[in-house]
């Protein structure tokens, strides 16, 4: 149920409150009405508590959720504080710090100033504030204030030998590469020696920036030492492309086979070909336009006519002479294309280019010869594919001395000997021409002495006219057949 309270009226015109039991205005003896009304409103309960207890609990929440991330206090890499830091933050730190820290170079002219960054210096800043975070993680007190860890700083040799020379280019005599040129007094390839520089130590420089960044200096400075500075292109290098390049110019050239068809002249392809020095590694590029002039004149050098074989052959058929060697006919099918694809491999170090040919065989023409020296005619038979060529009368050996019968093959011969000059020998015949010898000491040849051919004359050998003997000499190769009988 409601409070309620008693409160006089005010008049109309708002004269006040009245008092109660006080005459009313209109002069009526009775006590005023009494008008109830509900008692004030009790005051709400304060929540103070609760609306700061709010944002306190999420603050409290919110740095338990940072330790998680956080590296503790009193943390450092290398003199940069990280305490407080994310791992990304503190990598930003520990970079910064290295790029910003100055490197004073003391030299004998003066001095001279770098910054890390100048010097391309470099530490795995990510790798050390991931490995400071997870040794001394926020969340854990006991690893407050650990104290500093230190880092390995490298250096970029090309930005900082680039930096250094900028900065201070009296400190530096720079080497001069190794060439390779073309000697074409010598139609050969030549080496050029490199010549060493001199330079700042960049072993000094980065261990004085390391030593400064360990102990989290800002600046710091070294007294220059020169170290010899090596060419990019050694003479070694050079020596070697050198090496590969002669050896092209030995073989260039283009081949069927094994056969080096059209040989190129060393200097005209030097004239094809570039060398290029790039710090050291020698490239060969050639110029396709050039070699076309050489592919131009292929079809002439390349193509030919087959050219038949011509043998001797005996009776069986077994080739006792070549006469005329057989050569294969043969036409290049296509240039298209050959002076960009050699172009290439000359580039790769092969200077001898395979042509692709079509072949055309040759044919062999065999002509069988042999010899007959009949003892009763005294007479000697030169059959040509079993057809007498030629039949000329002779002289074989007397008695005590006569030509042996049988069926022998002619051995060694020799246009011009003496026979029988010899101490003891029954005689003794010089310069005696064409002589064929086919069954020991008996044999073919001229007989300059006589004119008695057809009749038995000589110590075994078959005489025979001069003109014939050289014939027979030139006719049957050593094989030949010869048949002695009566």
């Amino acid at each position: 149920m409601t409070d309620l309270i008693a409160r006089p009226d005010a008049d109309e015109e708002g004269r006040g409150e009245g008092n109660l039991g006080a005459p009313a205005g209109n002069g009526s003896d009775a006590p005023p009405p009494v008008e109830w009304a509900p008692a004030q409103a009790a005051p709400r309960k304060k929540r103070t508590a609760l609306w700061i207890g709010l944002p306190v609990g999420a603050t409290v929440t919110a740095l338990i959720a940072a330790s998680l991330v956080l590296i503790a206090p009193g943390a450092s890499v290398a003199g940069v504080p990280v305490g407080g830091l994310t791992a990304g933050q503190a990598a930003d730190a520990i970079s910064a710090r290295l790029a910003e820290t100055t490197v004073v170079l003391n030299g004998p002219d003066g001095s001279y100033e770098v910054l890390g960054a100048d010097l391309g210096a470099n530490v795995d800043a990510r790798a050390l504030a991931d490995a400071a975070f997870a040794e001394n993680p926020m969340w854990n007190p006991s690893t407050w204030y650990p104290g500093s860890a230190d880092a390995a700083v490298t250096i970029d040799e090309a930005a900082a030998t680039a930096a250094l020379q900028t900065a201070a280019p009296e400190l530096y005599v720079d080497p001069v590469d190794a060439a390779v040129t073309f000697d074409p007094a010598a139609a050969t390839y030549a080496v050029t020696p490199a010549v060493d520089g001199e330079g700042v130590d960049l072993a000094a420089v980065q261990t004085t920036l390391q030593e400064a960044f360990d102990q989290g200096l800002t600046t710091t400075s070294l007294e220059v030492t020169s170290v010899p500075v090596a060419a990019l292109a050694t003479t070694d290098e050079a020596t070697a492309a050198v090496a590969t390049l002669n050896g092209m110019l030995d073989t260039v050239g283009f081949y069927v086979g094994d056969e080096r068809t059209v040989p190129v002249d060393r200097a005209t392809a030097a004239s094809w070909l570039t060398v290029t020095d790039d710090g050291g590694d020698f490239t060969f590029t050639a110029d396709p336009a050039l070699i076309q002039a050489s592919v131009d004149a292929l079809p002439a050098a390349v193509n030919r006519d087959p050219v038949n074989a011509t043998v001797i052959t005996d009776s069986a058929g077994k080739v006792l002479l070549e006469q005329v060697q057989g050569v294969t006919g043969r036409a290049i099918e296509s240039t298209d294309a050959i002076a960009a694809s050699f172009a290439e491999q000359l580039g790769s170090g092969n200077a001898a280019y395979p042509l692709t040919v079509s072949e055309t065989p040759f044919q062999t023409a065999a002509t069988e010869r042999r010899l007959e020296v009949n003892l009763s005619t005294q007479m000697t038979y030169l059959y040509e594919n079993d057809q007498v060529l030629y039949a000329w009368a002779s002289s074989t050996g007397l008695p005590g001395t006569s030509t042996q019968p049988g069926n022998f093959r002619i051995g060694w011969k020799t246009p011009l000997q003496d026979m029988g000059c010899f101490d003891g020998a029954p005689y003794c015949t010089e310069n005696v021409p064409w002589v064929a010898y086919f069954n020991g000491d008996q044999g073919f040849h001229g007989a300059y002495w006589h004119n008695n051919f057809g009749h038995v004359m000589s110590h075994g050998c078959v005489n025979l006219p001069v003109a014939s003997a050289k014939f027979l000499y030139d006719w049957a190769p050593k094989g030949t057949e010869v048949s002695v009988h009566y």
